[in-house]
Order: C-alpha cells, then sequence, then structure tokens
C-alpha cells in the first residue's frame, strides 16, 4: 500500500509570476529556479525593495529547500501620471544648502544628479509611490507566487516519480527473470563437467565432481545480490511515494543500485546475466539523472 503524501516530492525546476496593477503602476514578482544541491538565493529588484530582502528570504526559505532561485521584484509606474508644474522650492533650496554643507566637508564628493534630485522624497508632490504600500504589496505577491511556485514543482515532481517509479517496476521483472537462472547454469555446468571428466577418465571421481559444481555454484550464486537489489527498490518506492524532500536520500540509494549491478555484473557466467546486468545500469543512470531534478 502506498502511504499517503502530505508533502508531494517536488522537482527543483519550477516557475512562477504574479502581478498587481496598483494606482501608482504595475508591480511584479516572478520566482524562478533551476537544481542546486543547497537552497541558493539570490535577488534582482530596486533599491525600493532591497529593504525586504530578510523577509522575501525567510519566507522562500520556509517553503523551498534546495534549488538554485532566482527572486526578481520589478516596478513599473503608471505612464498617465500627471507631473507638477514645479518642484517643491523650499525643499529644493534646502537640499542645495546642505549639498554645499557635504562638499565643504567633502571636497572630493561627487555632486547630486538632476534623476536623484527629482526622485528625493517630496520633491514632486505626491507623485512617488508610497514606498509601504508598494512593499507590503510585494511581499503579498510572493505569497501567492510561492503557491503557484510549489504547485508547478509538484507537478514536475509527480511526473519525476511516475517516471522512477516505472523504472523501479522494470527492474523488479529483471530480478524476477534471472533469479531462476542460477540453478539452470549449475546442472549446466555438471551436465557439461560430468562429459568432459568421462571423456578424459575412464572412472570420474564422483566426490571430485561434486566439489568441483560446489564451487561453481558457490561462485556465480547471486541471490544475496538480487534480495539487497530489491530492498533498495523497495526503498526507492517508499521514498518516492513518501513525498517530501527526497533528492538526496533517493541519489544515495542510486549509489547502492549500482554497487549491486556491478556485482552482478562481475559474477556473471552467461551472455544472459551479463545482457542484465547492463541493462540494469542503464536503468539506474536513467533514475540517477531524474533523482538529480528532484528536491
Amino acid at each position: 500500500m502506498k502511504e499517503s503524501r502530505s508533502n508531494p516530492i517536488a522537482s527543483m525546476t519550477g516557475y512562477a509570476v504574479e502581478t498587481a496593477d496598483l494606482a501608482a503602476g504595475q508591480l511584479s514578482l516572478e520566482l524562478r529556479s533551476v537544481n542546486s544541491r543547497f537552497l541558493d538565493l539570490s535577488f534582482r529588484m530596486g533599491e525600493d525593495f532591497r529593504v525586504l530582502e530578510p523577509q522575501l528570504r525567510e519566507r522562500i526559505g520556509d517553503r523551498v529547500k534546495r534549488g538554485k532561485l532566482e527572486c526578481r521584484v520589478n516596478f513599473a509606474p503608471r505612464q498617465d501620471v500627471s507631473l507638477p508644474t514645479a518642484l517643491n522650492a523650499a525643499l529644493l533650496n534646502q537640499l542645495t544648502d546642505l549639498a554645499r554643507e557635504a562638499r565643504n566637508a567633502l571636497p572630493d564628493a561627487a555632486p547630486m544628479s538632476v534623476t536623484e534630485i527629482l526622485r528625493w522624497p517630496g520633491m514632486l508632490g505626491d507623485v512617488s509611490p508610497d514606498l509601504a504600500a508598494l512593499q507590503a504589496a510585494a511581499l503579498a505577491l510572493l505569497d501567492k507566487a510561492l503557491v503557484q511556485f510549489g504547485a508547478s514543482r509538484a507537478r514536475e515532481g509527480a511526473r519525476l516519480g511516475a517516471f522512477i517509479l516505472g523504472r523501479v517496476d522494470t527492474m523488479r521483472e529483471h530480478v524476477a527473470r534471472i533469479r531462476p537462472r542460477t540453478p539452470e547454469i549449475v546442472a549446466a555446468y555438471r551436465d557439461k563437467l560430468t562429459r568432459r571428466l568421462a571423456e578424459l577418465l575412464p572412472t570420474p571421481d564422483a566426490d571430485r565432481l561434486h566439489q568441483e559444481v560446489a564451487l561453481f555454484a558457490q561462485k556465480i550464486d547471486i541471490d544475496e545480490e538480487l534480495d539487497r537489489l530489491l530492498t533498495h527498490l523497495d526503498e526507492i518506492a517508499r521514498v518516492v511515494n513518501a513525498g517530501g524532500a527526497a533528492g538526496k536520500r533517493l541519489d544515495f540509494l542510486m549509489q547502492e543500485l549500482n554497487r549491486e549491478s556491478n556485482t552482478l555484473g562481475s559474477k556473471s557466467v552467461s551472455l544472459e546475466l551479463s545482457q542484465t546486468s547492463v541493462e540494469l545500469k542503464v536503468l539506474i543512470e536513467q533514475m540517477r539523472e531524474q533523482v538529480q531534478n528532484l528536491e
């Protein structure tokens, strides 16, 4: 029986964007992520929103555990907002006096640019947007985007999980097919050895024949490897069905599967077993590539 997924398995690849039309303009927040061993956050946003970075980082970290994630915040002011016919003269005079004092104290300091003067709070009256309202809107957009972002990663994770479980089922079929082959190979070896001894010796030593066959059977016995292989496959299915942050655990299990398949290949004395070992490695590599995408 499959375990219920309170927290679905998720891909590290995801995308979400949310926008809001405000009185002052349009605000947008975009999240995009790709694979990474750890959670690697970066932010691209104007200085008006830079103060929000600690809060943005904390909220994202509560929902995302792994991935190289970029968060973009962009504000486009309304183009139809009418500008005042004059600057705030009193504020401009005060700013000019302060700038003069600053240059007297710091002669090498660069003068303020026209853009900086025009953006000074209050210089254009009430045209400048309410920064507190913009910042609150950005946090609200992040919460909405994280829901969309999580759903995007969960859909991709479900696809990857189904792919992995399909490969697990195929590997089980290979194990079920080759497990009965060992006794058949031992029996064929006994018949072959008996014929060779009969050709070489008039009275073959039955005890020696039995010892040789026993040693051969011990050398090619793969039951232990197959049992461990099935145990790892059971654990992979459990981890995928349990959901949550499963990438690192599954990556470890891929290493264990590969170790057992290598051992099977080293014990092979038939073309069928050798081919099966190769097929198992191909399936493991296919799963491993997809596991790298899981959180």
